[in-house]
Formats: C-alpha cells, sequence, structure tokens
C-alpha cells in the first residue's frame, strides 16, 4: 500500500516544527502529500527524500506568495490552524474543487482562539496571542480537530475539542511521540502550549482507505485471495473492516503490532460466501467517511437492502460523491437509490460494463474501478488520472492482479 496519507500530512507538518531532523520513510507519494511539501517549503522549510528539517517552533518564515494546496482539504484545515499562530499573515488557496469546499469549520474556531482568520479567500495569521479554548465542533472532523489542537500548541492555557464522535487520531499519537502535552478522555482531546517538539523517526504504515479498494474487491471477485502487508489497523480508522466481517466477508488481521505509536498489522482477504446486506448510521458514518463510495459498490452485490446514511458530509468533499456514486452504479446496473445523507442499496444485482465519470475524484474513479471487476463487459472511467492525487500506481496495480 502507499504510505498512509492521514499521517503523511502530519509528519511534514510536525516534522516542520521540530527540533532537528525527522526521517519519514514510506511517505505517501500522492498530489495531495505534495502539496503539504510544497507548502511547508515555502514557508521556509528543506523536505528531501532523507529528511524534513525542522526549523522549530516560532522560525517559519512568510511565504513570497499565496500558498497552493492543490486538491487536498488536509492541507488547507491543517496549515490553517498552524499559520494562524504565526506572527505573519499567510493565504492558503486550492484548485477549483477545494475552493467550493467549507472553510468556515476552521475559521470559527480558530478567531474563538483569537486569531485573525477570514474565508474565502482563506488567510490566517498576524495577530497574537492566542488564547485557549473548549470548542465543541457540529460536524465531526478530524481536520478541524486537528487545526484546532496545532494552534492551541501556540495558545495560551488549556486548548480542548470535544468531538461528537471519535475521529481519527494520529495527531494526538504524533504529537504524544514528539513530546507534547497532550491528554484524551473519551471523545474529549486536550492540548497544552509547547516550547519545542522532539523530530521523528517513523516508519509510515501502509493506507488503510486504500486498501479498502482492494478488500472490496478481493471478497466479491470469485477465486481470490489477497495479503496486504504493513497496513495501518488504526481502531480510528478500522471500522470498514469490521462492518465488511459482518456482512459476511473473511478479513483476517495477521502480526499486530505497533510502528511508532500506529497500530499496524498485515491484512489477509479472499472470497466471501454467504453475504448479508449492512446498516450504516451518522457515527459510523464518521468513522469510515473515506470508505463509503466502495461500500456502496459491495453493498450492491449484497443479500437484501443496505442502508448507508448518515453521511452528508460527502457531498461536500472533492465531488458530491452521494451522486457521483448514485449516477456511476446506476449507469452499471445496481439498484441504487441517493437520499439526502447516503443510498439505499438493493442487491445483488448484476452489473455491466458502462462508461462513467470520475468527477475528478480520486475515490470514486477507484470505486468505479472495483465495480468494473465485477462488471460483464468493459467499463470506461473519464478522467480516471485523479487516483493520482491519493494512489499513485492504482491502476497498474490492478492489472497486476488480474
Amino acid at each position: 500500500m502507499p504510505g498512509d496519507k492521514s499521517i503523511s500530512h502530519r509528519a511534514l507538518i510536525l516534522g516542520s516544527i521540530a527540533d532537528g531532523d525527522s526521517h519519514f520513510r514510506g511517505l505517501s507519494t500522492g498530489a495531495d502529500v505534495k502539496s503539504t511539501a510544497s507548502c511547508m517549503r515555502a514557508l521556509g522549510v528543506d523536505i528531501d527524500d532523507a529528511a524534513v528539517r525542522g526549523l522549530g517552533m516560532r522560525r517559519l518564515r512568510a511565504a513570497a506568495s499565496a500558498l497552493d494546496c492543490g486538491n487536498s482539504g488536509t492541507t488547507m484545515r491543517l496549515l490553517a490552524g498552524l499559520l494562524s499562530a504565526q506572527p505573519f499573515a499567510s493565504e492558503l488557496r486550492g484548485d477549483e474543487s477545494l475552493s467550493t469546499r467549507p472553510m468556515d469549520r476552521v475559521v470559527t474556531p480558530l478567531r474563538e482562539m483569537g486569531a485573525d482568520a477570514q474565508w474565502p479567500p482563506l488567510i490566517v495569521g498576524g495577530r497574537l496571542p492566542l488564547h485557549g479554548i473548549e470548542y465543541r465542533p457540529a460536524v465531526p472532523s478530524a481536520q478541524v480537530k486537528s487545526a484546532v489542537l496545532l494552534a492551541g500548541l501556540f495558545a495560551e492555557g488549556t486548548t480542548a475539542v470535544v468531538e461528537p464522535v471519535a475521529t481519527r487520531n494520529h495527531t494526538e499519537l504524533m504529537l504524544t511521540a514528539m513530546g507534547a502535552d497532550v491528554s484524551v478522555e473519551g471523545l474529549r482531546v486536550e492540548i497544552r502550549p509547547a516550547a519545542r517538539l522532539a523530530p521523528l523517526d517513523m516508519e509510515i504504515p501502509g493506507d488503510l482507505s486504500a486498501a479498502s479498494f482492494w478488500l472490496v474487491a478481493s471478497s466479491l471477485v470469485n477465486g481470490s485471495r489477497l495479503r496486504i502487508p504493513n497496513v495501518s489497523i488504526n481502531p480510528t480508522r478500522s471500522a470498514l473492516i469490521d462492518l465488511l466481517r459482518v456482512s459476511g466477508m473473511t478479513i483476517d488481521i495477521d502480526g499486530a503490532r505497533s510502528v511508532s505509536g500506529e497500530p499496524v498489522g498485515d491484512l489477509e482477504v479472499g472470497t466471501a460466501a454467504v453475504l448479508r446486506p449492512v446498516s450504516v448510521n451518522g457515527t459510523m458514518a464518521a468513522e469510515m467517511i473515506d470508505e463509503l463510495p466502495v461500500l456502496a459498490v459491495a453493498a450492491s452485490q449484497l443479500a437484501g437492502t443496505s442502508h448507508i446514511t448518515g453521511a452528508a458530509e460527502l457531498r461536500v468533499k472533492e465531488s458530491d460523491r452521494i451522486a457521483a456514486m448514485a449516477d456511476g452504479l446506476s449507469a452499471m446496473g445496481a439498484d441504487i437509490t441517493a437520499v439526502d445523507d447516503g443510498w439505499v442499496v438493493k442487491g445483488p444485482r448484476h452489473l455491466e460494463g458502462a462508461r462513467v465519470r470520475s468527477h475528478r475524484d480520486h475515490r470514486i474513479a477507484m470505486a468505479l474501478a472495483v465495480a468494473g471487476l465485477l462488471a460483464d463487459g468493459t467499463t470506461e472511467i473519464e478522467d480516471a488520472e485523479c487516483v493520482e492525487i491519493s494512489y499513485p500506481g492504482f491502476f497498474d496495480q490492478l492489472e497486476s492482479l488480474c
């Protein structure tokens, strides 16, 4: 698997403000992570294949122009938190898709902390000091939580985020490993200001969200057997594995271990026998938000009616993923109905190859590729090169497995 995208973003950002050189092996090579690296270089950080040469917490310098976040919401939101606490103002821009995504979610708490923050365009920083707050986001978001925690590193007093449901905790784990004063109690995460962060030496585990496409494909393509080594099995990311097991798919985890505080294991999956429909509610949807497009593909082959709801957030991702998957799977013969916050899918349905649109969304393209494996005839996916955003080489690996 490519290196975990979420962890790779955080490694580059936190390594940049560490005291000394951090070494990260297996960083994601996707376009989103490259956007983060480019932004940190523009802020004065030396990053190459060997190391991230941290400047310390207070030695970033103003970029010469607006920071280009490309298509990466993680880059934009996390950097908004970090840069809100700097003595200079920074403007963060993105492509057409990113420019339409809701950034008021980070602007609101940063303003509450005393930061100068506005959107659109997203401009943060230049007003100090910040002060700690207790923030309760209305929408579960690891990106918003991380932005507030990053600002809290520099703020006076304690900063707390109380989540409606648990989201991925890579920021908390990495900050703890670097010596920050972070505490977690249930859904409450607290951070206190830090004078310095220690550098890290870390092997980035494989991306579980990327592995989800192979988990579904191997379970549904007759005669398959697949082993996927060195994948993140962080409990805040593994809800899809649990759900697929409930549906009747056999997924085993071997060699569970910890790598720099991150749980890692080897996944083994084979063709499923008896398959049952699934039901996803709001809490579960938040835990597997990136994997829901390929879950919709799986649901088209499960016996019965699957309800995947509580995922209105999919409407404001790189595309309207609810509409995109309903359109694509319907064109292939699936019985799928889009609702405001998800889908109702009846299965199993025989799929036929068709010409479908990725909407320039990497997860839509890969999910429809899995559907194409299950369909008779040829499936053509428009703008399929968008997979480079998170998974360069996806189609090469797919070809090697077929």
